[in-house]
């Protein structure tokens, strides 16, 4: 009678043992097992970033621009679980409305009429920025709101010395009381855009796991570099964040590749996945990870903070 051979599964391909070396092939199968399920969506190995440690102080703040000219990609619901995980790490945050829909403001249940907003202080008609100023429930998270009133800006600045440093002096007046501010920016490159550039020390780029979100990612790396050599010298892209990933479609993790093929390390290590958790929690007006706390899109949002800490782009 021939003798049974016994084979392991090993990258795919099935592998006879030979006799006497079969405990050592099966040694190998479970590492390189073991190797896949710590494996990432973005194909990295999985890494842990520790919690950030308190702060002896506050301020100055480190001013991050959330933009992408393509619109529903994550950017609103980034500016507002970000900035509240990192006031759970002990930050103090501001989050600006820089968008005329005022998203982020109803996403915070900050009232956005009959208040000063962003607008106001863009044109001068309110010079103090604290006026305009608005807690949320979140302790250590605060808001200058936004409403459509913000869509004639662009109008008003047109004429203006300097119309694309006039956010920087605003936030200027500001700084020294937060540890960061998150710019939440219009779907567009306009001139609402350049001036979040231009007030910015970083960018960070919330990009939808599709390919037409893809394609206009070089365009905004342009625009980017041509800020940064025109403006705003110190301006650097502190990361692209992959936002929408769904892991059961070919598609999503063929995009999220080749998003990591082209911006290497620029790709954060977290991936904001889909969920009906954020809907659910922008009607509530609260951000996800106080609506579901323990849900995994919380946790990935603590995990990108913790990321952003770790690589210097947060205090």
């Amino acid at each position: 009678m021939a003798r049974r051979r016994s084979y392991t599964r090993m990258r795919g391909m099935l592998v006879p043992l030979r006799e006497g070396r079969r405990e050592t092939h099966m040694t190998e199968a479970l590492a390189v097992a073991t190797a896949e399920v710590l494996t990432g969506p973005t194909g990295r190995e999985i890494r842990e970033f520790p919690e950030p440690a308190p702060l002896d102080g506050h301020g100055p703040a480190r001013i991050i621009a959330l933009c992408n000219q393509k619109g529903g990609v994550g950017k609103t619901t980034t500016t507002i679980n970000l900035g509240a995980a990192l006031a759970e790490y002990g930050r103090k945050v501001l989050c600006i409305d820089f968008d005329p829909q005022g998203a982020l403001s109803a996403g915070l249940g900050v009232p956005t009429h009959d208040v000063v907003t962003i607008y106001d202080l863009l044109i001068g008609t309110v010079r103090d920025p604290y006026e305009a100023v608005q807690q949320t429930t979140i302790p250590g998270l605060d808001v200058i709101p936004a409403n459509i009133d913000l869509s004639a800006a662009e109008v008003h600045l047109v004429n203006e010395v300097a119309r694309e440093q006039t956010l920087a002096r605003v936030l200027r007046r500001v700084v020294d009381s937060y540890d960061v501010i998150l710019i939440d920016c219009q779907p567009s490159l306009g001139l609402l855009t350049v001036n979040a550039l231009s007030a910015a020390h970083g960018v960070l780029i919330p990009l939808e796991c599709e390919y037409f979100a893809l394609r206009g990612v070089a365009l905004l790396v342009e625009t980017i570099e041509k800020v940064k050599d025109r403006l705003n010298p110190v301006l650097e892209l502190d990361g692209i964040l992959p936002t929408m990933f769904d892991s059961r479609t070919l598609h999503g993790r063929e995009v999220l590749d080749r998003v990591v093929e082209a911006f290497e390390d620029k790709v954060l290590d977290s991936v904001i996945s889909r969920t009906i958790k954020f809907p659910d929690a922008s009607v509530a007006g609260i951000p996800v990870i106080s609506f579901a706390p323990e849900h995994s899109a919380a946790k990935a949002y603590r995990q990108l903070a913790r990321e952003l800490v770790a690589r210097g782009a947060v205090a």
